[in-house]
This record gives C-alpha cells, sequence and structure tokens, in this order.
C-alpha cells in the first residue's frame, strides 16, 4: 500500500445518510408559469402525437376483431413511439429557447472552490497533466474565487499509486494554485465512498466543489463561469455543464463526437429549458454547493428482497433527486463552453460501459416511490431506465415484424397454430406496404433531431465553415446518419442482453473505463458479437425464403456484418473524418492538456523526486 499522502488540516462536515422512506420537511417554491409552458410543450406533443399513432393502428386491428397478441403489439409500438416523439418536442422547444436571453449574473462574493478528481487505476500522466493545464488556465480569469486541487486516489496497483506520488509532487512543485494528494487505503463504496471520504473529512473548507472525471478537462473560463454562476444563485444546489467530446481518433469515437457537437447542442438547449430548477447531474464537470450535497444527498445502500445490500452505482441521478427534494436548485446550462470529456474509442468499449451503466439505471426503478421527490426527478430516474428498457421492447417489435412476414401467406406464426385464437386476422389495408410505412415514420422521427440541427448548421454560412464549409458538412452528416443506422441494431442486442443480465444478477462489475482506441483480435470480436450474428444469418435466411419483409434488410445486414463493423469501429479515422469544430480548431485547452500530458510523463520516466 502506497503510504504517500499530503492532505490540509482536517475540517470535518457531517454526511449522514438520507431516508427515502420519509420526505424532509422543506418549503418549496411553486413551479412558474414559464417552466410549467416549457414542460406542457414538450409532454403534450408528445402525448398527443403518440396516442394518435395508437388510435390509427388500433382501429385498423380492430377492423377484424382484436386479439391479445395484437393489443400487446399496440403496447409496444406506444413505449417505444412516445420516448421518440419526446426527442423531437425536446427540439422544438430547443429552437424557441434560443430566442431566450439568458438573465445577467449579480454581484456575489467569491468563493472557495474545491476541484476535486477522483481517480482508480488511471494514467497518473493523463491525470495530473489535464489538471497541470486546467490549473494554468485558471490562472488567466479575474473572478476573485479560491481554488484548491484534491487529486483522490482510489487506485489498488501500487505502481500506479507511486507514479501518481511521482505526479502529484511534480505537479506541486509549479502549480499556481494549491494542490493536495490522498490515497484510501480501501476503495469502500467506490466514487461514492471517495467523495464522501473527502466532505466528511475536509469539506467543511469549501463552499463548493467542482467534481471532475479523470478524463475531465475544463477551462478556466468555464470552470469560473460555473462558480460566479453558484456564487450568484444562493439556492442553486448544483450547476452542471454541458461536456463536449475530445480525443477522439477512432471512427466511432469521432462519430460520437460529430454528433454531440452538431445534434447535441439543440437538444441541450431544450433539455434545459424544460427542467429549469429540476435538472440532472451527469457525475461529473458540475459544480455543487458542499454543505447543501451533504446535508440532503447521502446515499444509503439499497436493501433486496434477499436481503443483500446494493451500492446505488449510477449515483449521480439519485443525488440530483435528493439535492432537489431538499429544495436547492438544480441547474443544467448548456451554454457554458469550455467542458470536455473523452469517449470509448471503440464499439466493443462503449458496449462495456454501457453494460455498467444499465445495471446502475435499471436500480432507478426501485427509487421512484422514494418520498418527496420532486415528479420532474422522478422522471430523470424513470428515462435514465426507460433508455435501456426500450432495447428489448424494440427488440421484441424486431421479432414480431419477422414473424408476421410479409402478410397472411407467409406469416411464420400460422405454420406453428393456424387455429391460435391469439393470432392476428388483419384486415387487407394492413399489409406489408403499412409496415413499410410505419417503418418509414419511425425513422422519420428517429432522425428529425439530427436533421433539424443539421439544415440550422447548413443554413448559416458562418456556422457551417466551421465545419469546413457546407459540401465537407453535408457528406459528414451523411456519414454519420449511415453509420448511425449501421450501429443501432447491434446496440439494440448488446443493451437487450445488459438489461437481462442485469435482472438476473449477472451484470457487469464495476471496472474503469477504457481510456485508449483498442484493436481487437478476431477472436475476441466474434465472441462478442455471435448473437448479433446468429440473428443476423436468421433473417437472411427469412428473407430468402420470402418470409420476412425486405423493409428488415436494413437490419439484418447490420446484425450479420456486426463483427466487421465493429472492427472499422477501432479503426483511425483518416478517410471518413467527420471533421468538425473540435477537430478543424482544437480548443486551446486541449493542445495544453497533451502537451502538460507528455512532460508529465517525462518527469515520471525520469523520476528525480526523492521518495519520501
Amino acid at each position: 500500500m502506497n503510504p504517500f499522502r499530503d492532505m490540509p488540516p482536517e475540517a470535518p462536515l457531517a454526511m449522514p445518510e438520507q431516508d427515502f422512506a420519509t420526505a424532509p420537511d422543506v418549503i418549496d417554491t411553486p413551479v412558474d408559469g414559464r417552466s410549467r409552458l416549457w414542460r406542457i410543450a414538450v409532454f403534450l406533443p408528445a402525448l398527443i402525437i403518440t396516442g394518435g399513432m395508437v388510435w390509427a393502428l388500433y382501429g385498423l386491428f380492430e377492423m377484424a376483431g382484436m386479439t391479445g397478441f395484437e393489443y400487446v403489439l399496440l403496447v409496444l409500438i406506444g413505449l417505444t413511439f412516445v420516448w421518440v416523439t419526446l426527442s423531437v418536442s425536446t427540439v422544438a422547444v430547443g429552437l424557441a429557447g434560443r430566442f431566450e436571453d439568458p438573465p445577467e449574473l449579480p454581484d456575489a462574493a467569491p468563493l472557495d472552490v474545491a476541484l476535486l478528481v477522483p481517480v482508480y487505476n488511471e494514467t497518473p500522466s493523463d491525470v495530473f497533466g489535464n489538471a497541470a493545464a486546467m490549473l494554468r488556465d485558471l490562472t488567466r480569469e479575474r473572478g476573485g474565487h479560491r481554488y484548491t486541487l484534491f487529486v483522490l486516489s482510489d487506485t489498488r496497483d501500487d505502481a500506479i499509486a507511486l507514479q501518481e506520488w511521482q505526479a502529484f509532487q511534480a505537479l506541486k512543485a509549479s502549480a499556481p494554485f494549491p494542490v493536495h494528494y490522498r490515497r484510501r487505503a480501501a476503495n469502500t463504496d467506490k466514487k461514492v465512498g471517495n467523495l464522501v471520504d473527502w466532505i466528511t473529512g475536509w469539506g467543511a473548507d469549501h463552499e463548493a466543489m467542482l467534481v471532475l472525471d479523470a478524463d475531465s478537462l475544463m477551462t478556466g473560463r468555464a470552470i469560473d463561469r460555473l462558480a460566479t454562476e453558484l456564487a450568484a444563485d444562493p439556492r442553486a444546489g448544483l450547476i452542471q455543464s454541458f461536456p463536449q467530446l475530445i480525443g477522439a481518433n477512432t471512427l466511432f469515437a469521432r462519430m460520437q463526437q460529430f454528433s454531440g457537437v452538431t445534434y447535441g447542442w439543440l437538444l441541450a438547449e431544450g433539455l434545459a429549458h424544460w427542467s429549469r430548477s429540476e435538472a440532472n447531474y451527469w457525475g461529473h464537470n458540475a459544480i455543487i454547493r458542499t454543505r447543501a450535497f451533504a446535508s440532503s444527498a447521502g446515499l444509503p445502500h439499497l436493501r433486496g428482497l434477499t436481503g443483500r445490500t446494493d451500492l446505488i452505482l449510477s449515483h449521480d441521478f439519485v443525488e440530483a433527486s435528493l439535492l432537489r427534494r431538499a429544495g436547492w436548485r438544480v441547474r443544467f446550462l448548456p451554454r457554458i463552453t469550455g467542458s470536455f470529456e473523452e469517449t470509448p474509442g471503440t464499439l466493443i468499449d462503449y458496449t462495456l460501459r454501457d453494460q455498467r451503466w444499465c445495471r446502475g439505471n435499471l436500480q432507478h426503478l426501485r427509487l421512484l416511490a422514494t418520498r418527496g421527490l420532486h415528479p420532474v426527478s422522478r422522471f430523470h430516474l424513470f428515462q435514465g431506465a426507460a433508455a435501456y428498457l426500450m432495447s428489448p421492447a424494440w427488440f421484441v417489435l424486431l421479432v414480431f415484424w419477422a414473424l408476421l412476414g410479409r402478410d397472411a401467406e407467409t406469416n411464420v406464426i400460422s405454420y406453428f397454430n393456424e387455429a391460435n385464437p391469439l393470432f392476428p386476422n388483419w384486415p387487407p389495408a394492413m399489409t406489408h406496404i403499412d409496415s413499410a410505412m410505419f417503418l418509414v415514420v419511425m425513422y422519420g422521427m428517429l432522425l428529425t433531431p439530427k436533421i433539424t440541427s443539421a439544415v440550422i448548421i447548413a443554413s448559416n454560412g458562418k456556422a457551417a465553415r466551421l465545419f469546413g464549409g457546407r459540401r465537407a458538412f453535408g457528406l459528414a452528416v451523411l456519414v454519420e446518419l449511415a453509420l448511425s443506422i449501421a450501429y443501432a441494431p447491434i446496440m439494440m442486442i448488446q443493451q437487450t442482453r445488459a438489461v437481462l443480465r442485469s435482472l438476473t444478477g449477472r451484470g457487469a462489475g464495476w471496472q474503469p473505463q477504457s481510456r485508449t482506441a483498442t484493436s481487437y483480435p478476431l477472436r475476441t470480436l466474434v465472441a462478442f458479437h455471435w448473437v448479433e450474428t446468429v440473428l443476423g444469418a436468421l433473417l437472411l435466411a427469412g428473407l430468402s425464403a420470402g418470409l420476412v419483409s425486405w423493409w428488415l434488410f436494413p437490419i439484418m445486414a447490420s446484425l450479420l456484418m456486426s463483427v466487421p463493423l465493429s472492427a472499422l469501429s477501432g479503426r483511425t479515422a483518416a478517410i471518413l473524418r467527420l471533421d468538425n469544430p473540435l477537430t478543424l480548431r482544437e480548443p486551446t485547452i486541449v493542445s495544453d492538456a497533451r502537451t502538460a500530458r507528455a512532460e508529465m510523463q517525462a518527469q515520471i520516466d525520469t523520476p528525480n523526486i526523492a521518495a519520501e
């Protein structure tokens, strides 16, 4: 165990576990009219459109008499379609919200802000190099806030911990602000416990804490702006920034980065407008009022039916809900630029991270009955779980669609039992042409947010030039759409498997995220994607036999080609560059961090610091 530690005198702050069965006694402010209007503008159109779709399909089914099978089908269609329409209405609200000017910030007293960097078996030169770049950039700000950096290590590997200590000593020797380092003897409760350890040990000396991930990078301006926003809003308990993706060198990472830069801003704008003071927390790149968090967001373990206790894994959503339950405002400010994070470089790495998130988000279903939560906070918890539950719903719809075939003559179900009372007796109007129309409508709704954002950028000459011009931008949009459509069925199957594993207690463990892209060998790719490949082969057999609608060809091709598509995801984005403002004009903080990482690695490789 590495004994090295450099911390200031302790300043304990109590952080009691919260009781989910008892609501706190809080006098809350009512929802203002503008917030209510934005929420109506998001949810009402989505419910109306979904209701109209389900009613129209019910009318077609009912012409020949409803069956139990058709009722199940209607429910699945409604559940999947409502989430699609919600994203469309969120984009509409985001467009309308762009015309709303942000309020001017009143003067406020500067804050003592702790910059917290929890780490677990990360690359020390990257962590401390990023920290060095952020601290240097902070010296250019004149907000008056006082900053202290804490690297909170949960690293289990002694060799890595020794490198952390060497990197810390190098950083401390040149840092323009106070920096500290602590490694826990035991990583009890993982990241949650790491932060609780700091709060209960040193939190009382700092009015605010800005929580960063090991791969987080923020400009000094972004950090200072978050601190100023928190200081100016005494009822704010947490303010979340909108991190953009950096370090995208592979095709899959570049696809995610391009999507976030091109389309994410409009969805984020809409989310900020309808969530208002009931926004969410993403676990990093957010500033938090320390005493508010300590008094209201202490997490207990969940007790299951078997008596076993479980750590709350996706803790950030829950902590935001508890802050709001205690009367604190939780805000999302997507217009603060200069907030960054890295992204997995391959489809496999992305899926492994997604499996961890799936297990944590499904826990939220057990917390929906928590007393005193704001309705919007409950929706955030439910939405986090529904994001994964929709994949099994889509998969069941796909199975139904494949079994129903092109028409009554090619219906696979009829071959098993033609006298089955659940067998749908659809009218002539409900043919494969209607199925194709349903597919077109569904894909149209799914792509509407992306197309809307792309049209806005293309119509603005200045914005288009940031992407290399209209022609380069248009080509990049087409490539991204094609890749998204190709990878979507694979992700549907992988998320369905993740849900099943979580529900059966076989969810993925909470391991550190892979920060570097890897070209996996063929054996690994086949072992990881064999389910998708088999399903694709079954669809191909159905298509060849004339039993399955040819409108399922894109899904079949994606599943059948899952192994080569996964291999392609880890290739460098040399040909399909998907250029965007972050690649064509790399932010200064990103290049500064890369230089600082190299300098830090050189000092670790050739240490001139005596071990203490």
